[in-house]
């Protein structure tokens, strides 16, 4: 660890602020063509649970269906520190665990999934439409942990990802390419959220 970065992660530590307990990152299939990439998620997994995070789920934004078993393949040979559920697009079985990797699965078609089960409930009798509420929709989607910080590189604009769960999460735009991502823009994304006054739409 650089100066630096040491110089940070002390702010870091010695600040009453929590850590985001729940992080999230946003990147693209072409940031995992990058040489080096897989070895920098591998450390971004590793720094949020170093300084503070219980669970991650990365989103990986992709505009050909092809490479998704590629990304997937790859992804699921990570070293982490704690399991890994990857889920791709058509999956629609929960994801429990401490990283979770949403590999083109946007956050519209994960929603409009949701939507048809609700409706077939209804058909079948099972559920009363008048009893839909949140809960309902949260216990159906893929990805139903709500982020408490969402990292997104590259560019400062928001992505078809977690749609619902987002929606009281702080956003943090940076724009570091991927390649470039060091511990240290990981740390001032950290420090940035400690100086934020979560308001969860109020």
């Amino acid at each position: 660890m650089g100066v630096y970065d040491y110089y940070l992660a002390l702010r870091f530590r010695f600040d009453d602020a929590d850590a985001p307990e729940h992080v999230a990152l946003v990147i693209t299939e072409r940031d995992l063509l990058e040489q080096g990439a897989y070895a920098t998620l591998e450390d971004f997994i590793q720094w949020a649970f170093e300084y503070g995070s219980e669970r991650v789920t990365i989103s990986v934004s992709v505009l050909d269906e092809a490479v998704v078993p590629t990304l997937s393949r790859e992804i699921r040979s990570l070293d982490a520190p704690h399991h890994i559920a990857v889920r791709e697009p058509g999956d629609t079985e929960p994801a429990d665990a401490p990283v979770q990797v949403n590999i083109g699965l946007g956050g519209k078609r994960e929603f409009a999934a949701v939507v048809r089960s609700l409706a077939e409930e209804v058909e079948a009798g099972e559920l009363d439409p008048d009893d839909i509420d949140g809960t309902d929709i949260e216990e159906r989607l893929v990805f139903p942990d709500e982020p408490d910080f969402v990292v997104k590189t590259g560019a400062e604009r928001l992505s078809d990802f977690m749609i619902w769960q987002s929606v009281y999460a702080e956003l943090y735009f940076t724009d570091v390419n991927w390649r470039d991502f060091r511990k240290r823009d990981y740390l001032r994304a950290l420090r940035d959220y400690q100086d934020r006054q979560r308001r969860f739409g109020r």
